[in-house]
């Protein structure tokens, strides 16, 4: 006989998923709508508008894709490439790699330019491979979560913008924790999702684009066989589920039935973009940064290294080099099974090598930050780390007072 679960309460550190706002899960409760209810399209009215203001854009095009960041990252690559295009994907940590994975599923020609994970890019290499390659398409990552660093857009997109090149932005781990300028920089489609800096369960993914995007897309649109049998493209879309002409006419006024809404996670994510704005979007990044500077005195006063150029460190995300002779997964696995205090490791050449420690959203606030900071100098203390005891709370409360 099956009981029903019991969750334990936990402190969640790590670049996502964070703690989901109290406020939103109480939201989440609400009574299921039908997805054609005139009150949940009215919802779903607000969301789309909802979303421009975290990405900084007047886009006509925002709404949400069911399924977690992948899911929008995924839709947004299917939808501009096709067999042949040359995709070019600047390289600078794991994420970049994905972006590679799905042009090359799409049969895209991909051009990678790779560089260690230190940092991220001179905005001007970037330009200049791309006058080199000429693509179709710039596919990159904005922050970095696997390595904590951060790429600067604005000149990349300005030249795209002025040479015909499209440009794609995976935004997930700074989307509604750092200040984002989609319009001023020149991005012409921007993906997040729901599980990081929006504080929202994981589930849905945010995705805004711009003229050139959408004259694509409507380029490649099919409607399916169920729907009509008179609108055919033999350009159409890989994926009927990610299907970006689809699901812009699903979320715009046409309305057509592609698939069944999960309406409890519009909700939420309604709910979370309203709270985000209640607290007021320069608040919101002042908070994360001020949590980030207080994370960082204390690694630092504990005596250990932050891995990464520190000019360009994403402030949602600290990469902590694991001291010598320490044990990286023993120190996660005591810290979540003593404390509830939950930290990442990371990937590619980086694991094992450092944790990380997410600052996102919800999980952003300071009563964490000191309980993060305590419980990794204990752990560290019990496994004999050479490390100052005793002063990485006293640091970060220094920040704070």
């Amino acid at each position: 006989m099956f009981k029903t679960i019991t969750v334990p309460k936990r402190t969640i550190m790590t670049p996502g998923p964070v703690e989901v706002n109290p406020k939103v899960l109480q939201v989440m409760s609400n009574s299921i709508l039908g997805q054609y209810d005139p009150v949940f399209l009215d919802i779903m009215n607000e969301v789309k508008e909802l979303i421009k203001q975290p990405f900084g854009t007047k886009n006509e095009q925002a709404f949400a894709i069911d399924g977690s960041s992948r899911s929008g990252i995924e839709a947004a690559m299917i939808a501009i490439l096709e067999k042949d295009d040359k995709v070019l994907i600047p390289a600078f940590g794991r994420f970049a790699y994905l972006l590679a994975e799905i042009a090359g599923r799409c049969g895209a020609e991909v051009v990678l330019l790779e560089k260690s994970w230190e940092s991220p890019f001179a905005q001007q290499d970037i330009i200049e491979k791309v006058k080199e390659v000429k693509p179709k398409l710039v596919a990159m990552v904005h922050g970095e979560t696997a390595n904590g660093q951060i790429q600067d857009l604005d000149e990349i997109g300005a030249y795209c913008q002025a040479n015909d090149v499209l440009l794609l932005v995976d935004m997930v781990a700074t989307f509604a924790g750092v200040e984002l300028k989609v319009d001023e920089w020149g991005v012409d489609i921007a993906i997040a999702g729901s599980q990081k800096c929006l504080s929202v369960a994981a589930g849905m993914s945010l995705v805004t684009f711009n003229k050139r995007i959408e004259k694509l897309i409507k380029e490649r649109y099919q409607l399916e066989l169920g729907l009509s049998k008179d609108i055919r493209n033999e350009r159409f879309i890989q994926s009927n589920y990610l299907d970006l002409s689809q699901l812009m006419n699903y979320w715009n006024e046409e309305r057509i039935n592609h698939h069944t809404e999960a309406t409890t996670l519009v909700y939420g994510v309604h709910e979370g973009l309203r709270l985000l704005l209640e607290e007021g979007l320069e608040n919101v990044h002042r908070r994360h940064l001020l949590n980030n500077q207080a994370i960082v005195a204390g690694i630092k006063a504990m005596g250990l290294e932050i891995f990464g150029a520190p000019d360009t460190k994403m402030p949602t995300v600290t990469p902590v080099i694991i001291p010598d002779g320490v044990d990286a997964l023993a120190v996660p696995r005591l810290l979540l099974e003593q404390f509830g205090v939950e930290i990442a490791g990371s990937f590619g050449e980086l694991n094992g090598k450092i944790w990380r420690i997410g600052n996102m959203g919800y999980s952003s606030r300071h009563e964490n930050v000191l309980a993060v900071l305590g419980a990794l100098e204990s752990v560290l203390i019990y496994y004999g780390a050479d490390i100052q005891v005793g002063k990485a709370v006293k640091a970060a409360l220094d920040v704070y007072l």
